[in-house]
């Protein structure tokens, strides 16, 4: 029996990179028209909405965006009196980040646009797939990130 060749188009792990990519340029090119907000930005945007006294580590952790794009999104949200930053006791080399009320309104302009994009990318699924998706996807990143985890425990 012949071992499974790759195919790149049927790979699982190509396939939902090129699926994000798409569903996030299509969202992208609407957030920057709209809002003149890139996808970085929105995301941290969208985080400090959620967890307000959060840090850019938490941010990190939170989008899976590396430290380089957090901290450029969130110098350019602070330019724009978007965010501001505050000293964290727990940890003096954080900051604290929480929306201004110039940010909060923002934010209440592009949240229901965000979720309109989701209603049309995915009205034509019906809800228990959708749900059965929204899982398969977290069960997908609990088992990356298990892995993951244990090949950098066995390399130390």
């Amino acid at each position: 029996m012949t071992p499974k060749g790759l195919t790149l188009d049927q790979f699982i792990p190509y396939r939902l990179s090129v699926t994000s990519n798409v569903v996030s340029d299509f969202i992208a090119t609407a957030y920057e028209a709209l809002f003149g907000l890139s996808i970085p930005e929105w995301r941290v945007l969208a985080v400090v909405a959620e967890r307000d006294g959060v840090t850019q580590q938490g941010i990190c952790m939170a989008t899976r965006m590396d430290k380089v794009t957090v901290s450029r999104a969130t110098i350019a949200l602070v330019h724009r009196g978007l965010v501001t930053r505050a000293p964290n006791r727990a940890d003096r080399r954080s900051r604290l980040l929480a929306l201004t009320k110039a940010g909060r309104a923002l934010y209440a302009q592009v949240a229901p646009k965000a979720l309109e994009f989701e209603a049309r990318i995915f009205a034509s699924f019906p809800q228990e797939e959708l749900d059965r998706f929204m899982a398969m996807l977290r069960a997908i990143e609990a088992r990356a990130l298990e892995i993951g985890e244990a090949q950098t425990s066995a390399r130390a």
